[in-house]
């Protein structure tokens, strides 16, 4: 393994049974929650495409052909047939983000494009997370699992893999509680988002951040 690693995991001793593991530097992977002093969030965008052959390629080629950096994409059916849903992650300006958009409704197969970041929205997303254990740390680590509402779908003599359902706070704070143990592999779905019907803002009925 090459000694330069780029990106949000870096090489430290590999471990027993020639399994490495990677120590997490970020866990919300440069996820940007509030405004900072140039404007830059992160901005979830919620899009209904035509189901064909080549539109995700065209819809990425218009963030990439304007710099943007997508932090996190999802696609899947929507509630019509023929169409899927892409909810996505970018950092940018409010300002940037109009532009954007009206650049996503020139194309003939993008039906809708709503920037839902500043409207009250459910998000979830689904982690799968390895992490290394001996005898000792695995019933530590299924306690924590326990509290999260995380589910265990392997477990070997060297590892325990977990599956956990939630915002990203809750996946910000399983991982950072799972790092001491030695976090082996990290994949994530990416953010699936729908407005809030109800009004109801959750992040402000929490006030702070706990598994949910």
């Amino acid at each position: 393994m090459s000694s330069t690693v780029q990106g949000d995991v870096y090489p430290v001793e590999p471990y027993e049974h020639d399994l490495w593991m990677n120590q997490v530097l970020d866990a919300n992977w440069g996820d940007l929650g509030d405004e900072d002093s140039t404007g830059l969030r992160s901005h979830t965008l919620s899009m209904l495409v035509n189901d064909v052959p080549g539109v995700l390629n065209i819809v990425t080629g218009v963030f990439a052909r304007r710099g943007y950096n997508i932090q996190s994409l999802a696609v899947g059916p929507a509630e019509r047939e023929g169409i899927s849903r892409i909810t996505t992650v970018v950092p940018a300006t409010d300002e940037s983000i109009t532009k954007l958009v009206q650049q996503l409704y020139k194309l003939i197969d993008v039906h809708e494009v709503a920037d839902i970041t500043h409207l009250p929205f459910a998000q979830r997303e689904l982690m799968l997370i390895k992490v290394a254990v001996n005898t000792a740390a695995r019933r530590d680590v299924l306690d924590i699992a326990t509290i999260f509402r995380a589910k265990a779908v392997d477990v070997s003599d060297h590892t325990i893999t977990l599956e956990l359902t939630g915002d990203l706070d809750k996946m910000v704070a399983l991982q950072r509680l799972l790092e001491p143990y030695g976090i082996c592999e990290v994949a994530r779905t990416g953010r699936i988002a729908l407005v809030r019907e109800s009004g109801v803002d959750s992040e402000y009925l929490r006030g702070f951040s706990l598994p949910l």
